[in-house]
């Protein structure tokens, strides 16, 4: 019990049940050498594979699909006249399904006028501050997310394809780092749980390998479509770390992380998870 998050055992019994045993789990890693060594090609799964029929059923359905209410929406804003330009998306894009088919998987990519990666949820607030002169939009605001689900539809079923522009390559590596950094008041990194103990158990959830193939996704908990962004700033605050600001580079340099983690993966937006 020499680590820091073993000190703090004498407060267990205080904690509650998904904190105290995200706090045993802490005191398990910190005696397990080489823990997180990443996951092999052939043994990648998505975080369907580890949900119950009930919820299987659910993603694959549409009509059952939750998610797809936004996809749904979002057809129509991607012809409705938007901002001080009064421009749609369809009057640069077309139809979505020929001309976004294949963009999502390849996302996030190098941003040409800002110099800098951008995720897919920043390319739509980018197009619609720059091309529409509309509000950009936090990444929860529901035109932005639903656009997002919209997009990501579009590439369903098609292999995750991480960009390989040399350009995102740095950025890449701090994802990298940032993945296997451990954080927070129960200092954990994201490897300790999603590399290294993927299968096993937090309380009564499984642990996923934590891939991004399915965001935007409908989450159960929340009761609503979320962003990755939300999800990570879910985990930071699980680990009791400061959730960084709403499009913060770190978001951006952790997805490409992901993508490059999780390539092969099917695109599945909207996912359904627990």
């Amino acid at each position: 019990m020499s680590r820091p998050a073993c000190r703090r055992s004498a407060r267990i019994a205080r904690a509650a049940p998904l904190v105290r045993a995200a706090i045993v789990l802490g005191c398990a890693l910190a005696v397990a050498p080489g823990a997180a060594q990443g996951i092999a090609a052939d043994r990648l799964r998505s975080g369907f594979d580890t949900m119950g029929p009930a919820t299987r059923a659910m993603q694959q359905d549409d009509a059952a699909n939750p998610g797809m209410l936004a996809v749904r929406q979002a057809e129509a804003l991607w012809r409705q006249p938007a901002g001080a330009a009064g421009r749609a998306c369809a009057d640069c894009h077309g139809e979505a399904a020929v001309s976004m088919r294949g963009v999502a998987a390849r996302y996030p990519r190098w941003d040409e006028a800002g110099a800098r990666p951008l995720d897919l949820s920043q390319r739509i607030a980018s197009c619609r501050e720059r091309h529409q002169q509309a509000p950009r939009g936090s990444p929860e605001g529901p035109e932005r997310l639903s656009l997002a689900a919209f997009v990501g539809h579009a590439s369903r079923g098609l292999p995750v394809r991480p960009d390989d522009d040399p350009r995102l390559a740095p950025a890449r590596e701090r994802g990298r780092a940032l993945f296997g950094r451990r954080i927070g008041q129960l200092d954990l990194s994201c490897a300790d749980c999603h590399d290294a103990r993927w299968g096993g158990r937090l309380g009564s959830s499984i642990i996923p390998q934590g891939h991004a193939n399915g965001y935007p996704l409908y989450r159960l908990e929340w009761q609503a479509l979320g962003s990755l962004q939300r999800r990570l700033r879910n985990c930071l605050a699980g680990v009791r770390a400061e959730p960084w600001e709403p499009d913060a580079p770190e978001y951006v340099e952790l997805e490409l992380h992901l993508q490059a983690r999780g390539a092969g993966l099917p695109v599945e937006t909207p996912a359904v998870r627990p």
